[in-house]
């Protein structure tokens, strides 16, 4: 009879992953420290700490984007959405507050002012600002809709009288 032995493996606390993953960061290897983020991030959520996981999502997220990062940053704050969603953790003002340190950290990009449309530098300088604009403005939508959509499941949960008062049962 063969007997499927489960094997735990005991994570440090985030903040030892989060110190190791910052200075991964710091030389550069961007890609390298988002595909760990995202991994540390899964170990610590399938063995339910949400807490945990959600720490190092909003890190590596806020870090990525102060290094400008955005493909990177973005993705980690999607994920940050949907591990809070995962987690059942409620929606309050601490959480918000998690939201909005994330979104704030979103880079502010500027168009490029008095272009000469006809000069060929001036036009690549135009287009690499709308391409980059464009990448912001995605990222950052898709981790607002998350959000948002986290916040009106937890009203709707929070407050189901409403909406039998809106729609009554037949």
């Amino acid at each position: 009879m063969f007997r499927e032995r489960v094997r735990r493996v005991i994570q440090p606390p985030a903040q030892e992953n989060i110190d190791k993953l910052e200075k991964v960061v710091k030389e550069g290897n961007y890609y390298g420290a988002q595909q760990m983020y995202k991994s540390t991030s899964a170990r610590y959520a399938s063995a339910e700490r949400y807490s945990d996981a959600l720490n190092v999502l909003q890190s590596g997220a806020c870090l990525q984007l102060d290094k400008a990062q955005i493909t990177c940053g973005a993705e980690l704050s999607l994920l940050f959405a949907e591990t809070l969603a995962k987690s059942k953790v409620p929606y309050d003002e601490d959480t918000l507050d998690r939201v909005k340190k994330i979104f704030k950290k979103f880079p502010r990009l500027s168009v490029p002012q008095h272009l000469e449309l006809a000069d060929d530098d001036d036009l690549q300088k135009l287009s690499e600002a709308i391409a980059a604009a464009k990448t912001r403005v995605e990222g950052c939508s898709s981790f607002l809709k998350a959000a948002i959509k986290l916040d009106t499941i937890s009203f709707v949960a929070a407050n189901p009288h409403i909406f039998i008062y809106v729609y009554p049962l037949p």
